[in-house]
C-alpha cells in the first residue's frame, strides 16, 4: 500500500481522530520505523535500543472482527524481534475495548498509565502503557 492508501485506510479506521497525513504515515514508517500490511490493515513500529513501539494498528471498519488485528500484531511482533528488539510496548485508550481485549489476549500486560492522554469530545481518557517481552 502506498503512504496515500495508509492514510485514507487510518482515516476510515479512527473517524473521530485527526486523520494522519500520507507525510506524516511515510516519516513513521521511515528508518528506525517500519509498516506491516495486508489489504484491509497496516501497523506501523519503530525499534531503538532493542525496544519496540506499536506506534498504530488500523483495521479498515469493514474488515474488522476476522483476525486481522490479531495478524497485524503477530506481524508486528515477528518485524520487531527481526530487527533485535526483546521487549515492545505500546499504549491504548482504556476506553478502547477492543483494542485492550486484543493485546491482553496477545500477552501484553498494563505496566503503567498515562493520565488523560488523549482527548475526546467528553473529555480526555487515559493511556493503558502494554508491554511484552518478544524473547
Amino acid at each position: 500500500m502506498t503512504a496515500e492508501e495508509l492514510a485514507a485506510l487510518y482515516a476510515r479506521a479512527f473517524p473521530e481522530r485527526r486523520p494522519w497525513t500520507a507525510g506524516e504515515i511515510a516519516a513513521l514508517s521511515a528508518g528506525p520505523g517500519f509498516c506491516v500490511t495486508t489489504a484491509a490493515g497496516f501497523a506501523i513500529g519503530r525499534v531503538s535500543a532493542g525496544e519496540a513501539e506499536l506506534v498504530t494498528l488500523a483495521v479498515d471498519p469493514r474488515a474488522r472482527r476476522q483476525g486481522q488485528g490479531r495478524g497485524l500484531l503477530a506481524a508486528f511482533e515477528r518485524a520487531a524481534r527481526q530487527t533485535g528488539a526483546a521487549q515492545a510496548f505500546l499504549e491504548a485508550a482504556v476506553d478502547s475495548e477492543a483494542a485492550l481485549a486484543l493485546y491482553n489476549s496477545a500477552g501484553w500486560r498494563e505496566t503503567g498509565r498515562r493520565s488523560g492522554y488523549y482527548a475526546r469530545a467528553t473529555g480526555a481518557v487515559d493511556a493503558a502503557i502494554l508491554a511484552k517481552a518478544l524473547s
